[in-house]
């Protein structure tokens, strides 16, 4: 399986405008081919940091997540609400295998 932890950094004034456009983007997201989580995640301290945990069945089901108008209109919607480029990075599921 193919993992994305997409690491968000909000503006504060952000935080909710930008929970309800993740919210859309996930319940698009978790119907698509080959997706078997996507998780939003809101750090329990600081409510401006999130974690988008993303797991596709392979490589091109990920990729193929960023050519969804879903993730288009997401990203789009949400660019101006961080307060700093979002990082995503890449692993590889070990357990469990399916």
């Amino acid at each position: 399986m193919h993992v994305t932890l997409v690491h968000v950094q909000v503006n504060p004034e952000h935080v909710d405008g930008f929970i309800e456009a993740t919210r859309l983007n996930h319940e698009a997201s978790i119907k698509e081919k080959g997706n078997r989580r996507f998780d939003i995640l809101q750090d329990a301290n600081e409510p401006g940091k999130f974690v988008l945990y993303e797991v596709y069945a392979t490589a091109k089901d990920a990729a193929a997540h960023k050519d969804t108008l879903h993730y288009v209109m997401w990203r789009e919607r949400v660019a101006m609400m961080m307060a700093k480029p979002r990082e995503g990075l890449k692993y590889n599921c070990l357990f469990p295998k399916d």
